[in-house]
């Protein structure tokens, strides 16, 4: 039976296409200016660093070139010749990851799709849409309002981020817990495979038992398997009606608890955020926000309920009133209109600005089921004392994925670079003993790779080792990452 270690050291030497040479280089300009017009293929030192960074910490890893295709045609063309040639691609979207998913680490080509930017076809009889992947998120939800229909998954960077980036990583954000992840909506993908096959991987159905769901393979595989060029999307009737409702704790582990207490009492709300003092102190700072948060309170629970009555969601606040009358909490604010609803969701969605805004910072991105979110979080402060580290947390509390943002403040470097990453093993290893695993949303990417031994067992990897191999025997595809 091989270890853990032998495993990881059979992917890492095996599976790693290497940086191309400079004259493979010369060769790939040449080529990639043929297929898509020398405009959109980017050489020059400012490009190139600029398409080698995201919003992982301060990574930095410029590829060799930066390729703009716009058609899968092109795609396809390009993908052949790579692999022909053994030149690592690396599929970027927007750049707003935070794993270091679409780095080059292997240098090559950074395929950007942003000129992939067209909503194809909004179907409102059957509540689907085709869209491609370098759509924004928010871009999206909009277009599909104006038939009256709903696209639920909005991360903190809807503004921003692309929708192939949302597959790429399986994005979930505030209303997973009620509408489910990327993966729960997307029906069927268009799909440009390393040696530029091109395969749609489903059908346009709600139902799929044809096969392996090559569809739900895709969704979250971070570019390793194949580049997504179209995607199909399922949407819903758009929820006429919400409320927002701001509750405060005395203890950050009694919101933690709260969570579940709602649940039980068959209340299954849009969304469920929690955010200790800390998050929201330094949202409020960061924003310039009016609200002010008591002294004696260490933590906030954001609940919102949607529907299209509003009698309905009026009684369902007062059986969360009910749940929460056990727990020490403080006066509840009650959004109602949109402007008071934007003032108290604008705390939760700039919380993650604010921490990068206070301080150097790592986040970790843990999920486990949301009745262990109190021992997560204690498990958490135990570990920030043991090794000296702050930490500030918030996150999506109605799943129980909790975003853990590891504070640098006066660390010094040796302890910020040596004895940090034992610390976040450790969280990991809490965060699987509690049946949960160490993301959630974010990926794996290059940042989380070193910790996959403690969620998977050697088995897991070799399964995904093979199925890297069918997919990409050359390992062209964002080399380095996941594994």
């Amino acid at each position: 039976m091989m270890t853990d270690l032998d495993i990881m050291t059979s992917i890492s030497s095996t599976d790693l296409v290497l940086p191309p040479t400079a004259s493979k280089v010369a060769g790939a300009i040449v080529r990639m200016r043929e297929i898509v017009g020398e405009q959109f293929v980017l050489v020059d030192e400012e490009s190139l660093a600029d398409y080698g960074h995201d919003e992982t910490e301060d990574l930095s890893f410029p590829p060799d070139l930066v390729v703009k295709p716009d058609t899968t045609e092109q795609v396809s063309q390009i993908l052949k010749y790579c692999n022909e040639h053994l030149i690592p691609i690396t599929a970027r979207g927007a750049g707003t990851g935070l794993s270091g998913s679409a780095l080059a680490i292997q240098r090559g080509i950074c395929l950007s799709m942003e000129r992939f930017n067209r909503i194809l076809k909004i179907d409102p009889n059957n509540h689907q849409a085709i869209v491609e992947p370098g759509v924004v998120n928010e871009a999206f939800q909009n277009e599909v309002q104006k038939y009256d229909l709903f696209y639920a998954v909005d991360p903190a960077s809807k503004g921003s981020c692309f929708l192939g980036g949302n597959i790429a990583q399986s994005s979930g954000g505030p209303r997973a817990v009620k509408y489910g992840t990327t993966r729960e909506n997307v029906l069927n993908l268009e799909v440009v495979l390393a040696n530029g096959d091109i395969i749609w991987t489903g059908a346009n159905t709600l139902k799929y038992s044809t096969g392996y769901n090559l569809t739900q393979l895709m969704v979250g595989s971070e570019g390793t398997l194949g580049i997504v060029t179209k995607a199909v999307f399922k949407l819903r009737p758009f929820p006429k009606h919400n409320l927002v409702m701001l509750i405060p704790f005395s203890s950050a582990e009694e919101a933690c608890e709260a969570v579940s207490a709602i649940f039980m009492a068959g209340i299954v709300p849009s969304c469920m955020e929690f955010m200790e003092r800390d998050a929201i102190d330094w949202a409020i700072s960061y924003t310039q926000s009016s609200i002010v948060v008591p002294a004696n309170i260490q933590a906030h629970l954001l609940v919102e309920v949607d529907g299209n009555e509003m009698d309905q969601l009026y009684q369902d606040a007062e059986r969360i009133y009910t749940a929460l009358e056990r727990f020490d909490v403080g006066e509840v604010l009650l959004g109602e209109s949109a402007e008071q609803k934007d003032q108290l969701w604008m705390l939760r969605r700039k919380a993650p600005y604010a921490v990068r805004h206070n301080s150097v910072y790592k986040e970790e991105d843990t999920v486990v089921p949301r009745a262990a979110l109190p021992q997560l979080l204690r498990g958490v402060k135990t570990i920030g004392d043991k090794f000296g580290f702050k930490s500030v947390c918030y996150g999506h509390a109605g799943d129980g994925n909790l975003h853990i943002n590891i504070i640098k403040g006066d660390l010094d470097e040796h302890t910020w670079e040596q004895e940090l990453p034992k610390a976040i093993r450790e969280i990991f290893t809490l965060t699987v003993g509690l049946g949960g695993t160490i993301s959630g949303e974010h990926g794996i990417g290059y940042v989380q790779k070193p910790y996959m031994d403690i969620a998977l067992q050697p088995i897991q990897f070799e399964l995904m080792r093979g199925i890297k191999r069918v997919f990409d025997p050359n390992g062209i595809l964002n080399p380095g990452k996941i594994f």
